[in-house]
């Protein structure tokens, strides 16, 4: 870790492409805190590249998902964890920031404690804990010295269970709130016909192969009743072979669309929307889409909703602390149900007015100080559990 001897050293760790995008804002707000006075090692991926990283091995090496994909390349996984713990405790940083990944990270955290007790030991992004395995939070305190959540409710949520302190930085949506937002144009786009839907069965391609086609019926069933709809599915790059396959069939073909920026134009016009539980949700809620939320796991996997605590999957749900926005799970997920939903939200009257009226409380919940930015907040806390542990 080339340096100044006045530069404060972090070393940061992430797991996958999402944690890669945290990890640069998070360097650029620590290099615009201390005045240029850092320099950062550890593992990410191009953005953090951009910003200077040189990572100890590519991020592709433990960017997976799913059971077989982890199973496959676990040797590989494993070696990569105790690498990245031999470089730092074979050069001890003034700051070990971990984002997300818990699988992976927090493996890596452990191993730094264990030889390093004095190290502060950041935890950028918590865990799940208040909806999946609650021992976690307790655990944790033996390693990691702060969480920065990305959830309003998720401070309360470690103080319950015994967790590390915590706190609220903010989501990174909260950044892009002029993206999502409609102008005046985009806003009577959402009062004309045919009314645009957005239609998102998921990024990750089991999730959208379980629900594609009753994503597709239940459009087809809304048309029947409602009449022409313009519908837009928002997709990856990797899924979007796989996507313009399967809604080829449908009666009423969606418009796919893969870049970023027209996914937030179709947002932005969109009259309400069907979309999979995850992020999505969060922003189409933001952008104050009335949405029917929807998903499915595979038959091995369902008998364990038995063991989530979370009173919703949803975030947009979990923040607003209610159902506001209807969630259909497993059996439930038909296109029969998913349709009529639809079509009431679709329609002026009280299903549509009380879920804008509730989505509407969403940036109030999320909001954060004046002029401080969620990377700007991770920064500060950052600088302050560091001090703190001199």
């Amino acid at each position: 870790m080339s340096a100044r001897p006045s530069a404060l050293r972090v070393f940061i760790v992430v797991g996958e492409h999402s944690g890669d995008q945290l990890g640069f804002k998070l360097m650029r707000a620590l290099r615009e805190a201390t005045g240029g006075a850092v320099a950062f090692s550890g593992v990410g991926g191009e953005a953090m590249a951009a910003e200077g990283l040189k990572s100890l091995f590519p991020l592709s090496d433990i960017a997976v998902m799913g059971i077989a994909p982890v199973i496959a390349k676990l040797p590989t996984l494993l070696n990569r964890i105790r690498e990245t713990a031999a470089a730092i405790i074979a050069d001890p940083p003034d700051a070990l920031v971990i984002i997300d990944s818990p699988d992976f990270t927090h493996r890596v955290a452990r191993r730094a404690r264990k030889a390093l007790p004095r190290l502060p030991i950041i935890d950028y992004v918590s865990p799940s804990v208040w909806a999946w395995r609650p021992g976690r939070a307790k655990a944790m305190r033996r390693y990691i010295d702060r969480v920065l959540a990305l959830l309003p409710f998720e401070p309360e949520a470690h103080r319950k269970l015994g967790g590390p302190a915590c706190d609220y930085v903010g989501h990174p949506l909260i950044e892009r709130l002029d993206e999502l937002r409609p102008d005046a144009a985009e806003s009577e786009r959402r009062q004309a016909s045919p009314p645009l839907v957005v239609v998102m069965p998921g990024s990750r391609r089991a999730i959208a192969a379980r629900l594609i086609d009753d994503f597709g019926a239940a459009i087809e069933l809304v048309r029947r009743a409602f009449g022409p709809l313009e519908p837009v599915l928002p997709t990856t790059p990797h899924l979007e072979p796989f996507i313009r396959a399967r809604v080829a069939a449908w009666p009423t073909p969606p418009r796919v669309v893969v870049d970023e920026k027209t996914k937030l134009a179709a947002f932005r016009s969109a009259r309400a929307a069907l979309a999979a539980s995850g992020t999505a949700t969060l922003e189409l809620a933001l952008a104050g889409v009335p949405m029917v939320g929807a998903y499915k796991v595979s038959p091995i996997e369902a008998p364990l909703k038995f063991l989530v605590r979370a009173p919703f999957i949803l975030l947009p749900n979990l923040i607003l602390g209610e159902r506001a926005i209807p969630e259909m799970l497993q059996r439930e997920c038909r296109p029969e149900r998913l349709a009529d939903l639809l079509n009431a939200l679709l329609r002026d009257g009280d299903a549509r007015d009380a879920q804008l009226a509730a989505l509407a409380r969403l940036d109030g919940l999320m909001r954060l100080d004046e002029g401080e930015s969620p990377s700007g907040r991770a920064a500060r806390l950052t600088l302050e559990t560091r001090a703190a542990a001199r």
